[in-house]
């Protein structure tokens, strides 16, 4: 009991770390991409198909590629960024890679959402397409954001398991390298558990906060309707 607490516990630190460090650049690269991806439309606020469409077809691309075969396709690039192809920094630059556009769209997804009347109702009143962004677009797509922001943590924590399949190390690289390859079944079984649970923490976390949200909104609405 004590070895598997030995492998289990740094195991659990380097997949929180990969996981928080790569959902940080996720939401800092992939929210302005969905926002630009919605703003650019044909008929958004500042249509650029040109952007527009580049953009997509990119995020298309990337997209598309198994996240295994992309770990190792830009193996190269991961080791101009981190000097290295292994553990678990290395593992971070594939995970934003494959988030960014995942995240995008769900973005994109999420403002979609917005009543197209309140985006009017802000064009009509003056307000600049920045104005729009900030004050309408994502204060009214909030609960949908979150509940994106939720699932990409959760494929970041997906992702993150199949990084040990290259040494990435965390929980997958545990249940890789001591559980399916020393045919330790514990070892792997115990940490299938741990991703279930961080994963289902997560999942509630997200819930509650969109569910907080929503309520908050549902209480504006009656006081100021």
């Amino acid at each position: 009991m004590i070895e598997l607490l030995d492998l289990l516990i740094p195991s659990i630190n380097e997949t929180l770390y990969m996981v928080f460090i790569s959902t940080v650049f996720t939401v800092i690269l992939g929210l302005p991409l969905g926002i630009l991806l919605v703003i650019t439309r044909e008929d958004s606020v500042l249509p650029n198909s040109n952007i527009y469409n580049s953009l997509s077809i990119l995020i298309n691309i990337t997209r598309s590629i198994p996240f295994v075969i992309l770990m190792i396709f830009i193996i190269p690039f991961t080791r101009l960024v981190v000097g290295s192809s292994i553990g678990t920094n290395a593992a971070i630059v594939p995970l934003v890679v494959a988030a960014i556009p995942f995240f995008a769209r769900l973005v994109e997804g999420s403002i979609l959402e917005v009543n197209p009347g309140v985006i009017e109702a802000g064009v009509s009143m003056g307000a600049s397409p920045l104005e729009i962004v900030l004050k309408i677009l994502i204060p009214e797509a909030m609960p949908s954001l979150i509940h994106s922001f939720t699932i990409t943590v959760i494929s970041i924590i997906g992702y993150s398991a199949m990084a040990g399949a290259i040494g990435g190390g965390g929980l997958g690289d545990l249940a890789l390298r001591y559980g399916y390859q020393r045919f330790k079944t514990d070892i792997m079984i115990m940490a299938v558990v741990v991703i279930i649970i961080i994963v289902e923490l997560i999942q509630i976390f997200g819930d509650t906060i969109v569910k907080k949200i929503k309520n908050i909104s549902t209480l504006n609405h009656k006081t100021y309707g």
